[in-house]
């Protein structure tokens, strides 16, 4: 009998470390990937959303979500130009990025529990904390969003807006009629129309909205928030070492704001800072980049490439942005806000 546990006891270990083999071997993969071909492909919403991805007249694209993936494309391959975007709507993004069509969904996508557990994909941060609020014109009146009693409100198909819209007239006892679009884009043509009385949607993409409506005088966020939208980057589960390449890079994106490190001087830091947590992140000392499978300039590249988190919101979202949206909660743990770095030690 004891011959027998003793059996099944190394049989079992045998089958852990093959299961351990097999996710070693997957994890890493997808860098190869990116390696192989010479670029990132990289997911981000459909090109018409200020702030965040636009796609210009000579096919340039520019904004929060672009950034990002050229800082990943700086820290993977060196280069920040090697990289294709990938538009995709909400419906399509999870499945795209599933089916290998995508290395990393950097669009707008809110961490959700269903989204984490059933669809094989994870979170690796944050790279914004939004809300969701209501946009309407001032001429209809409404000072409240409790006010909206059998509104029709435009909202993305498909989308945890489009949830949170539900529970919140649910709660508060209220019907509506929701004008579901696939597109931002659309949403904000049907709320200009006439179509539906108020838009339903994060902070940062009302913003956008207000800047394209005409004159930002003549709408109004309603004061209500309705949820705490945590909004980050997204991979497959199936490649762990990836997951950490794309935490890394937004913790240095972070870690460079917090240390004074910016775009401009990211290159004078390196060579004359003594400080040894700059040192460390720009590659100085130590072989971070190494255990990471990069080049250890992998964090001097994505700062040179998009600067510091902070410059990467202003140019995009904030003051120095068209839609002037305030950081609020996306400062730094040390100015009042939640974004922070773990060390890099």
């Amino acid at each position: 009998m004891l011959g027998n546990l003793r059996n099944k006891w190394t049989l079992a270990a045998g089958c852990l470390m093959l299961a351990a083999t097999a996710a070693s071997a997957e994890s890493g993969a997808t860098q190869k990937a990116i390696a192989g071909r010479g670029a990132l492909n990289c997911g981000v919403s459909s090109g018409v959303q200020t702030g965040m991805s636009t796609l210009d007249s000579n096919a340039k694209w520019s904004g929060f979500e672009v950034d990002f993936c050229r800082a990943v494309a700086a820290a993977v391959l060196g280069d920040a130009e090697k990289i294709k975007f990938v538009p995709l709507e909400i419906k399509t993004a999870f499945a795209t990025l599933q089916s290998g069509g995508i290395d990393v969904l950097a669009r707008t996508a809110t961490h959700t529990f269903i989204r984490d557990i059933e669809l094989n994909v994870e979170w690796p941060g944050a790279y914004l904390y939004d809300s969701q609020g209501f946009l309407a014109k001032k001429s209809l009146g409404v000072k409240s969003a409790k006010e909206l009693e059998g509104a029709s409100i435009c909202v993305s198909a498909g989308s945890n807006y489009e949830l949170n819209l539900a529970d919140f007239f649910r709660k508060n006892g209220m019907k509506f009629t929701p004008v579901a679009a696939n597109t931002r884009d659309q949403n904000e043509k049907n709320l200009a129309s006439g179509r539906c009385d108020v838009y339903a949607n994060v902070l940062s993409a009302l913003a956008g909205a207000v800047s394209k409506l005409g004159n930002p005088d003549d709408w109004v966020v309603l004061p209500e928030l309705i949820s705490m939208e945590p909004i980050g980057p997204v991979v497959r589960k199936d490649d762990s070492r990836f997951r950490d390449v794309i935490a890394w890079t937004l913790n240095a994106l972070i870690a460079a704001e917090e240390l004074g490190i910016t775009q401009a001087n990211a290159d004078q830091m390196k060579a004359s800072s003594t400080s040894p947590e700059v040192q460390r992140l720009l590659g100085v000392t130590g072989d971070f980049g190494v255990k990471l499978g990069l080049d250890n300039a992998w964090a001097l590249n994505a700062i040179k490439a998009v600067g510091n988190y902070g410059e990467m919101f202003e140019r995009n979202l904030g003051a120095k942005s068209p839609i002037k949206l305030e950081r609020g909660l996306n400062n730094l743990w040390n100015n009042k806000g939640l974004m922070s770095s773990p060390l890099l030690r």
